[in-house]
């Protein structure tokens, strides 16, 4: 087998080709709707037609939440994956690990 063959950009084109081919065959079988049924194009808010008092979500409470899933998980890929070899990497992975738990102190204080 060629080299080129195998080149991401190679295989790229004949995954994509495929994927293009099969996306022909499957939308043949595909069930098809004659005429469209009343109000299938108007948008759906859980059921309410009263568009002047929609839901509207709060994500304020959200946030801190995903501050807190943030830093632990980059704090943990940091952790993982600093070499152990070099001081003065661990120095500087030292300082980024005690400026999470700073972070993670002062956001679960609030």
């Amino acid at each position: 087998m060629p080299d080129w063959l195998i080149s991401p950009p190679v295989v790229f084109i004949i995954i994509l080709a495929v994927i293009l081919l099969l996306n022909r065959l499957v939308s043949k079988l595909a069930f098809r709707v004659k005429k469209p049924a009343a109000g299938s194009a108007e948008p759906y808010a859980c059921g309410e037609c009263d568009y002047n008092n929609m839901a509207q979500p709060d994500y304020s409470q959200f946030f801190p939440y995903a501050f807190f899933f943030t830093l632990a998980h980059v704090a943990t890929l940091i952790i993982t994956t600093v070499p152990a070899a070099d001081r003065g990497i661990l120095v500087m992975a030292g300082l980024y690990i005690l400026g999470a738990v700073t972070s993670l102190i002062i956001l679960l204080k609030k």
